[in-house]
């Protein structure tokens, strides 16, 4: 049986506006203080989100929909729990995540004072090293409504070079026919 490794790609969105209600303001599974709270059924990490929507584009079964939607119902709205029924459909399809990508557009919080943390975090759960997590913030120049701070953090997932599918299979065996 012969193996052959390629690489696969995907990018993931989401985005949600800032609640006045009591909750914490979670990003990429850091728990920013002092900052009002996503308005989400669930915590609302818009980070870890479109990393789980990249990693749905890499095994076409969508987890922040239904079945994000079922896990609300019953109670469980940590972020870290759709993006692990995320990574259990890599492992089903035998692919291996080797890096990740992050982009962030908002003007509140800032995001640089808490990258390393982020990557910790990120690293941790995808079960890669931090040194594979690459995070950027931008304010967009304020041309959005992200980057003027109006009530909503957009974050961009990308797992760009990021997956190593391994396939397997077995010699063509060609059978002779007598004459």
């Amino acid at each position: 049986m012969s193996e052959f490794k390629y690489t696969v790609s995907a990018i993931g969105q989401d985005s949600h506006r800032f609640t006045s209600e009591d909750k914490p303001l979670i990003l990429g599974g850091v728990v920013f203080e002092g900052c009002d709270g996503m308005l989400a059924n669930s915590d609302g990490d818009v980070v870890l989100h479109a990393i789980t929507n990249a990693i749905s584009g890499l095994t076409a079964q969508n987890i922040l929909g239904a079945p994000a939607d079922e896990l609300c119902k019953k109670g469980i709205t940590d972020s870290t729990a759709y993006l692990n029924l995320a990574l259990e459909g890599l492992k089903e399809k035998k692919i291996k995540l080797v890096h990740a990508s992050v982009s962030i557009e908002c003007k509140k919080p800032k995001i640089s004072p808490r990258v390393s943390q982020m990557r910790e975090s990120i690293g941790k759960l995808l079960g890669i090293s931090p040194e594979e997590v690459g995070i950027t913030a931008t304010t967009g120049e304020e041309l959005t409504a992200f980057g003027r701070g109006e009530g909503a953090c957009n974050a961009h997932g990308g797992l760009p070079h990021g997956a190593q599918l391994l396939l397997h299979s077995r010699p063509l065996l060609r059978r002779s026919r007598s004459l």
